[in-house]
């Protein structure tokens, strides 16, 4: 039981994750010099989100992958999860101090090795961990 909510904490971090990326690309796109009311903006709550799914991102990825038979191979990896993790959570840190999120902020995220190698880490995690 632990497990499968362990493992449920971890996708779900995964989906804000996901889909604050997917609406990023998407803002990038739009050519906005500024991002309108910040009380109310769409990508400052989602780059938030991200950012609160991104602390603590590790320790659920570990708990997730807790029992597992490669346990010193998992562990290894989440380690440079955590890294990865900390510093794209550094990177939405720094987007959402600026007064207004422009697109040129958003698309040079998008464009962030660390914010890219996140994803893929989690991308992989989250397969073997499915099937396996």
């Amino acid at each position: 039981m632990a497990e499968s909510a362990a493992a449920a904490s971890f996708a779900q971090r995964i989906e804000s994750i996901e889909t604050t990326y997917e609406f990023m690309l998407a803002y990038a796109a739009q050519g906005r010099q500024e991002e309108g009311d910040p009380a109310t903006s769409e990508i400052r709550a989602l780059l938030t989100s991200a950012a609160t799914a991104l602390a603590g991102l590790s320790e659920a990825a570990m708990k997730a992958a807790a029992g597992r038979a490669d346990a010193a191979a998992s562990a290894a990896f989440i380690g440079v999860l955590h890294q990865d993790a900390d510093k794209a959570l550094a990177a939405l840190r720094l987007a959402l101090s600026a007064r207004s999120i422009s697109s040129a902020i958003v698309d040079n995220l998008n464009g962030s090795i660390h914010l890219r190698a996140l994803l893929t880490d989690i991308f992989v995690l989250d397969e073997i961990l499915k099937n396996g």
